[in-house]
């Protein structure tokens, strides 16, 4: 039975359910979805895991309308429709937040809100609309967010507020959450999923989320469906699971055979005062793309044999810091130290002290993406022997040769050596730079941003390893990162960064995760 618009308006304030039935999905020979079924009662929350490449965004795309299956059934409160378009899939109830924000910056939050709306008038009566607003933050909102403020404003827990008040006044009954936490502090993400877990609780939404995080599973989720290679391979109640089976149906691996990575960690002692650190930052003063300072005198030292994350809320200075150490932004104030020189990123200083640097987005700040990955691995030692002669005469076969083994190693999965960067996945580009970075020359320091940006949960455990057999060799490492529970398992020392400044620092060891989050929420 297929809903007519005369029962839409009853049918989209109903508690609604979302059932995917044998849903295939086709680009060419290739099979992005395979015949892949999954059911989200009314009032629930379903949460959907598979590794990098697994054809999770692919289904929800479907879902969204952006995709049109190409067999199977979509069914919307027991309805099967037939969704297009995403103008389609918001007439039936079904919204999404996405990883990225899509507000406009230079609107207000009611701007914002209004606008989203499909029905809004060519003259609009602000007032009526402001109205209309403040009655739905008073009596249908789970949090509130200042109104009248610019979304520029906002800060990135706020926005990510608005992106489901968004929703939420749009009416979705069905709501999906593409790694909802990920620009939340952990009070945030905590406070933003138990509210949605209620309003899914009292039958007013049905949820579907995306997310890496097996905390937040076990924390939020009634059901879950596991992805891999486009099938379905497990589903059932997140109350009989537990993170060693997930993990092996993402992985493919019966849970006895299922690899182990240590987490053990040798105590750092700590540097006598007289050790000379193997990196410093003092007094680092640094403007953002807006004119305005973004680090206001920042200063850390990593001493040799240590890990240092810094944690923060997307948006605080760490890009800006990050690029003035890679040697992609000029400082106003301050200086950057290895082994007790100055350090200034140009290529000699880089070899001198054995300097290695991953960057957020490598594809648009580590790469060539005209070149080939063998050509990007080389990038560190292409004019070294044996892949050149006389510092200038490059030897293309040298760097095929020495990127293969690099290639299996790592998992780049690419159709061959020669293939231009650019043509693989975020998560490949990722694992391709990561081998460069780690492997391709000896290491003294290693300075990595968001180093499992895109990455499945079996290289995310790969990279973690690097990262502490690099400190295990005496590498001095810093890691910079969104996700605090990736730095609370690698870091020997943690350093908080808030309004462009240092707030806050501790031992893991010592480490409360409610104080951290303070100090990520600029409190």
């Amino acid at each position: 039975m297929l809903l007519t618009n005369e029962n839409l308006d009853k049918f989209t304030l109903a508690p609604a359910s979302l059932e995917l039935a044998k849903v295939t999905k086709r680009f060419g020979s290739f099979t992005a979805n395979d015949e892949c079924s999954l059911a989200v009662p009314p009032g629930s929350v379903h949460a959907l895991l598979g590794e990098n490449g697994a054809g999770k965004s692919t289904l929800v795309k479907c879902v969204m309308g952006f995709h049109t299956a190409t067999e199977g059934d979509i069914l919307v409160g027991g309805h099967s429709r037939d969704i297009r378009h995403p103008a389609e899939a918001r007439k039936y109830g079904i919204g999404m937040v996405y990883q990225h924000f899509t507000l406009v910056p230079s609107m207000t939050v009611t701007e914002n809100l209004v606008l989203s709306r499909p029905d809004v008038p060519a003259v609009i009566n602000w007032k009526q609309e402001r109205a209309r607003l403040e009655e739905f933050m008073a009596t249908e909102a789970p949090f509130q967010v200042p109104l009248n403020k610019r979304a520029s404003q906002l800060a990135a827990g706020e926005k990510q507020k608005t992106e489901i008040l968004k929703q939420l006044y749009l009416k979705s009954r069905i709501l999906i959450l593409d790694e909802p936490t990920s620009v939340l502090t952990p009070s945030e993400a905590e406070e933003v999923l138990t509210l949605l877990r209620q309003m899914a609780a009292a039958g007013k939404l049905s949820i579907v989320i995306i997310t890496h995080k097996f905390r937040e599973v076990f924390s939020f989720a009634d059901d879950v469906t596991v992805l891999r290679r486009g099938k379905v391979v497990g589903q059932g109640k997140v109350s009989a699971m537990d993170r060693d089976t997930l993990a092996a149906m993402m992985m493919g691996q019966p849970k006895a055979e299922k690899a182990t990575v240590s987490t053990a960690k040798p105590t750092v002692a700590a540097r006598p005062p007289n050790e000379q650190a193997a990196f410093a930052v003092e007094n680092l003063h640094v403007n953002g793309d807006s004119g305005l300072e973004a680090v206001c005198g920042v200063s850390l030292q990593v001493a040799p044999g240590e890990v240092v994350g810094i944690a923060g809320v997307s948006g605080n200075g760490q890009r800006e810091l990050m690029e003035v150490i890679g040697g992609q932004r000029s400082p106003t104030a301050g200086r950057l130290l290895a082994h007790g020189v100055p350090y200034l990123g140009r290529r000699q200083d880089i070899i001198a002290h054995q300097f290695h640097t991953l960057p957020e987005e490598p594809l648009r700040n580590a790469c060539a993406p005209a070149l080939s990955v063998a050509e990007n691995i080389a990038l560190r030692t292409f004019d070294q022997p044996p892949q050149a002669r006389w510092k200038w005469l490059l030897n293309s076969s040298a760097m095929r040769k020495a990127a293969v083994p690099l290639i299996e190693r790592f998992a780049v999965k690419t159709r061959s050596p020669d293939t231009p960067i650019r043509d693989l996945s975020g998560g490949n580009v990722q694992r391709a730079i990561l081998a460069r970075e780690f492997a391709t020359r000896p290491t003294k320091v290693l300075v990595v941003s968001e180093p499992c940006f895109g990455l499945d949960f079996a290289a995310t455990d790969f990279v973690h390893q690097q990262i502490r057999d690099a400190r295990n060799r005496g590498v001095a490492v810093l890691v910079v990162s969104s996700d605090l529970d990736e730095l609370l398992k690698i870091s020997d020392r943690l350093l908080v960064m808030s309004g462009g400044h240092i707030t806050h620092e501790t031992t893991v060891q010592e480490a409360q995760v409610a104080v951290i989050g303070r100090h990520m929420a600029g409190h």
